[in-house]
């Protein structure tokens, strides 16, 4: 009974990996806190929608005649991932049990049990602080913080690129090298700058290759403000190293020199490509190109002084070990105990 249990886990895992290569479906839970907050999760799911992500959303799916604990038990059972938009109202029903809250919450912690599929629920903090807006069971997950009507772009590519399964991938693992004998062993800054950025030489810069037109997305074009702009998606050389992806952004919002169109907190890096999100490829072709450009180099110069800086700590770190490892040697020829 067991290992068919376990054949029917692994088939499930298996099945939700291969899916990923295809359009991933979402649903959001929420509570219904006011009109605002009604209308913040339905503005996310329409920039989902708009970033290749299919979302079901009561919103849109349910209509007056439902079954509302039926719409809810499918939507949760048959959609790849569900989004949990926790706030202090959505803890309070969910772990008192209240409404359609409490309901889904009953859905999906019953699903964890049996499928063990924990990630396909996703917990986003909308407002207030983790332990006072997140229900218990799942107080322990890795949430993405979605605060603010102005939330961090590179929080929101953090979903995506989880949603897409484009998330970020170890790098291969080489061969231990043989320690020197009396060398220092690396601290955590000094290991760090001694690690070559993934794809290359450390010198190797970082280039924009093209656009990958395929994920170009769609505009939602609804007669509201800025529903004419849409993402567009940059290839980059190789994947950036660890850090290199805020220098960007920062450099992208704070760029040498730029035209009287450039939007800064629009750009994010995922994986191997940038996102300029709300934009058109007019506006790239006529305005934001070139402070592309720039904004990479600069990430690449800012990165590789960093890298220097820390390879200079690192050398200055061997020296002094070793200079205390010689004196040592010496002092101990030194005594006798004859």
């Amino acid at each position: 009974m067991r290992i068919g249990l376990n054949i029917v886990r692994w088939a499930h895992s298996f099945l939700w990996v291969s899916n990923l290569a295809q359009t991933p479906t979402t649903f959001i839970s929420y509570s219904w806190d006011d009109d605002g907050h009604r209308a913040w999760v339905r503005d996310l799911a329409t920039r989902l929608r708009t970033d290749g992500v299919d979302v079901v959303l009561d919103q849109w799916h349910a209509a007056p005649g439902d079954q509302l604990p039926a719409f809810m038990e499918r939507a949760i059972r048959e959609n790849q991932f569900v989004l949990i938009v926790c706030t202090p109202g959505y803890k309070r029903r969910s772990d008192e049990r209240k409404g359609g809250v409490g309901y889904e919450g009953d859905v999906i912690t019953g699903e964890v049990a049996t499928k063990q599929n924990h990630r396909k629920f996703i917990p986003l903090l909308r407002s207030g602080e983790w332990a006072t807006a997140s229900p218990s069971w799942v107080a322990g997950k890795y949430f993405i913080d979605l605060r603010g009507d102005l939330y961090q772009e590179t929080h929101y590519a953090d979903l995506l690129a989880t949603l897409h399964g484009d998330r970020p991938e170890a790098p291969p693992l080489g061969k231990r090298q043989t320690p020197m004998v009396g060398a220092a062993a690396p601290t955590t800054t000094t290991a760090l700058a001694a690690v070559t950025p993934a794809g290359g030489p450390a010198t190797e810069p970082i280039k924009i290759t093209g656009i990958i037109a395929d994920k170009v997305t769609t505009p939602r074009m609804d007669g509201t403000a800025g529903s004419a702009l849409y993402g567009v998606p940059f290839r980059l050389s190789r994947r950036p190293p660890s850090g290199w992806d805020d220098l960007f952004v920062q450099s992208w919002n704070h760029p040498p020199q730029f035209t009287s169109m450039h939007r800064p907190g629009i750009a994010s890096v995922a994986g191997d490509v940038i996102w300029l999100r709300g934009t058109t490829l007019e506006e790239v072709e006529r305005y934001h190109r070139d402070t592309l450009k720039l904004a990479v180099e600069q990430a690449n110069k800012t990165y590789d002084e960093i890298r220097r800086e820390h390879e200079a700590l690192r050398k200055s770190e061997q020296e002094r070990k070793q200079a205390h490892d010689d004196s040592i040697r010496d002092a101990a020829k030194r005594i006798s105990f004859d």
